[in-house]
């Protein structure tokens, strides 16, 4: 039987989404959960891989088990054994021609930044910081232009161990609401540190140390080294992943924008 669950996170806690020798994700405690409720060993699949202090909204995952138990189980049951930072919110059963990566359609990520002098106490962990004043058109311009499909290297790790660096990038749209700047990228994939990567060249764009026209020449060259460095990863959230509506996940399983939740700003 293959079961299909969708949970949040709070990364600030765990070295990531992957299994570690030391236990310390995501991967590790959720399977840890699942093999004491099923009372086997459970391995899962995700639909994407999160850094360390990366959160989710919306992340699936798939597993195969030949215990029965109730939907119940895999939900109340499993989060009795997590860690408070993690959450299963739905669980169904669902064909074995479903897979949590590969039956994905798209990915949308957030990131939240707060562009103020004074660093955050309260948010520290949940949003990124940058003390200087940014212009948010000179960054909203620059955006547009890695739109659509484009060879990404520029805006890849070193250690990423995607085939192609090729990405479709179907939305980049910037907004703020007071202090804090809220960004949301959705694409087919993503490179591994790519949307921390573009955060950084935006920032570099914004504070004015180059034109915007400067991201146009970073895709053209595919210099990693020519670009920002990595920014924080505590800003961004796993927000949203779409699948074919064959498949009836729950489209409002999670808190689909995690900028209600800081209205006050």
């Amino acid at each position: 039987m293959r079961v299909v669950l969708v949970l949040e996170y709070d990364g600030s806690n765990f070295c990531g989404w992957q299994s570690q020798s030391n236990a310390c994700s995501i991967q590790n405690k959720l399977e840890l959960a699942l093999s004491r409720i099923a009372d086997e060993k459970i391995r899962v699949i995700a639909a994407g891989r999160t850094d360390a202090g990366v959160h989710a909204l919306y992340q699936v995952v798939h597993f195969d088990t030949t215990a029965r138990r109730p939907l119940t189980a895999w939900t109340r049951g499993v989060n009795t054994y997590l860690p408070k930072g993690i959450a299963v919110l739905w669980a169904n059963e669902i064909s074995t021609q479903f897979h949590a990566r590969f039956s994905a359609q798209t990915r949308r990520y957030q990131y939240l930044l707060l562009n103020h002098a004074i660093r955050p106490g309260i948010l520290y962990h949940k949003v990124g910081w940058f003390h200087q004043p940014l212009d948010f058109e000179r960054m909203r311009t620059a955006a547009q232009i890695l739109l659509g499909e484009h060879d990404f290297s520029a805006f890849r790790a070193a250690e990423c161990q995607a085939k192609s660096p090729v990405r479709t990038l179907t939305q980049l749209d910037i907004a703020h609401r007071g202090n804090m700047l809220i960004f949301e990228l959705s694409a087919n994939a993503f490179l591994h540190h790519m949307v921390r990567n573009i955060i950084g060249c935006l920032v570099y764009v914004g504070k004015g140390r180059y034109p915007p026209d400067w991201l146009r020449v970073l895709l053209e060259n595919g210099d990693r080294s020519a670009a920002a460095p990595t920014f924080s990863a505590s800003g961004l959230y796993l927000a949203d992943i779409k699948y074919s509506p064959d498949w009836n996940l729950p489209r409002m399983a999670g808190r689909l924008n995690i900028v209600d939740e800081y209205r006050f700003f």
